[in-house]
């Protein structure tokens, strides 16, 4: 067998692979010998029939399954032969075989980019020290506290008016006819004016009393978000059963014991502090690391193959599958599809795909490894937040050995990147403001 390697990028090579002749005509005559054992032909027994009917009959489907065996083998020896490290799958246009000659082919192949050393030394960082404020406290005291409200009717006799909350029963038809997709719902709560059906229907309401009956139709939208009630026509029976008002609770330890079993409301806004807090830490982590993979990767050019950024990229979209599933909708339900989000997040990915070529080589460079120590810290963190067992978590890993690896890996990344920061230049700095980015952004005092 010969190969020779054409080089189309850093990342990309053609392989040109030529079977012998010989190695052709023995997977052909094995072929059609196996054939000949077990094909049924009018007219001979079992096993008897020539190889000349069996080529005139069968020979698209042998060729066919000859050409895929001659690609399969000799593509695995090539690689090992070259000692290219591939990634994705190859792309091979098998051209016919032919009985006479060699058997030539090429195969397209993307392999992991050649990344030199990373210079990582005296990088000049800036680290943003992001706090919370006492304002943060009380938007968060005031959502939960409006999450905890209640809604009670009111004493007046009155009309429903814009901002309240009302308790009905209705049906949608369709032609008159009762539609699926607007089944009888009763003891329905809506805020009027906040349209969670459409903003029409909640017009229709205002000024209806309680134990009123009214009938009236609607015209959705042509960019309707359900896409099962757009262009449609529907008309609609509603009963207003309640008028309700929003009574919120106050701000104090009843509410702090009611909303997680805090003992005083100074441990709830405690909780909160921290909450806010640790959310600032990453965000400061983050900033810290895109600076980093920036600078990195300005000191380190690459090419990227296709085959890894569409990995990343499958990634993405798969876990976005996940989420929009968690809150009960899709892709579809939004207007999007996996299309429209693979263009948008491409560039994520390609991103993505860099920087964990960075850290891998910055591993191997300077011959990080994980001890079982830390390992062990790693799981029984893990074990804290999920709120498990650690030998649950212990037992997941052992039983899903790639998940295991994975984990090792990001372990050693988080590895390299303290040790890029511990051997940078580091500025804490404050917060931009508002303030702050008016006078930046403000032109300059030429007059003198």
């Amino acid at each position: 067998m010969q190969v020779s390697v054409e080089d189309v990028s850093s990342v990309k090579k053609t392989l040109h692979i030529e079977v012998p002749e010989k190695e052709v005509v023995r997977q052909l005559d094995k072929a059609y010998n196996e054939l000949k054992k077990k094909a049924k032909v009018r007219g001979f027994r079992p096993g008897k029939a020539p190889r000349s009917v069996l080529v005139r009959l069968y020979k698209k489907d042998v060729h066919a399954d000859v050409s895929s065996r001659l690609i399969q083998t000799s593509f695995m020896e090539a690689l090992k032969e070259t000692d290219l490290k591939i990634v994705g799958s190859p792309q091979v246009d098998p051209p016919e075989l032919d009985v006479a000659g060699p058997y030539k082919f090429d195969a397209t192949v993307e392999i992991s980019p050649e990344i030199e050393n990373v210079d990582f030394s005296g990088l000049s960082l800036k680290r943003t020290n992001h706090r919370y404020s006492d304002v943060e406290i009380e938007t968060q005291l005031k959502m939960l506290q409006k999450n905890m409200a209640e809604h009670r009717p009111v004493e007046a006799a009155r009309a429903a008016e814009k901002g309240d909350y009302v308790l009905i029963d209705f049906e949608g038809f369709k032609d008159g006819r009762s539609f699926s997709e607007t089944p009888l719902t009763r003891d329905f709560n809506l805020k009027l004016g906040e349209g969670p059906i459409i903003a029409e229907f909640d017009d229709q309401l205002i000024g209806m009393q309680p134990d009123e009956n009214k009938e009236f139709s609607i015209k959705f939208p042509a960019d309707y978000g359900n896409k099962t009630l757009a262009n449609l026509d529907l008309s609609f029976q509603v009963t207003l059963k309640e008028i309700r008002e929003e009574v919120l609770p106050a701000i104090d330890d009843e509410l702090a014991k009611k909303a997680g079993q805090y003992e005083s409301l100074e441990a709830l806004k405690k909780a909160i502090a921290d909450n806010l807090q640790q959310g600032y830490a990453k965000r400061t982590e983050q900033e810290l690391h895109e600076q980093i993979y920036k600078e990195l990767l300005s000191r380190t050019e690459f090419e990227v193959p296709d085959a890894m950024v569409d990995m990343e990229l499958e990634g993405i979209l798969e876990e976005a599958e996940r989420s929009f599933a968690y809150r009960n909708t899709s892709m579809e339900d939004l207007g999007l599809s996996r299309e429209s989000l693979a263009e948008q997040y491409r560039d994520t990915a390609l991103k993505q795909v860099k920087r964990h070529l960075l850290l891998s080589k910055l591993i191997d460079q300077q011959e990080l490894t994980l001890d079982d120590g830390e390992l062990e810290k790693a799981l029984d963190e893990m074990a804290t937040s999920f709120n498990q067992p650690v030998e649950e978590i212990k037992q997941f890993y052992d039983q899903n050995k790639d998940k295991l690896e994975y984990l090792k890996h990001s372990l050693l990344e988080k590895k390299a990147i303290k040790l890029i920061i511990d051997g940078s230049e580091i500025e804490d700095v404050e917060p931009e403001t508002a303030d702050t980015a008016d006078s930046q952004n403000a032109p300059a005092d030429s007059s003198e």
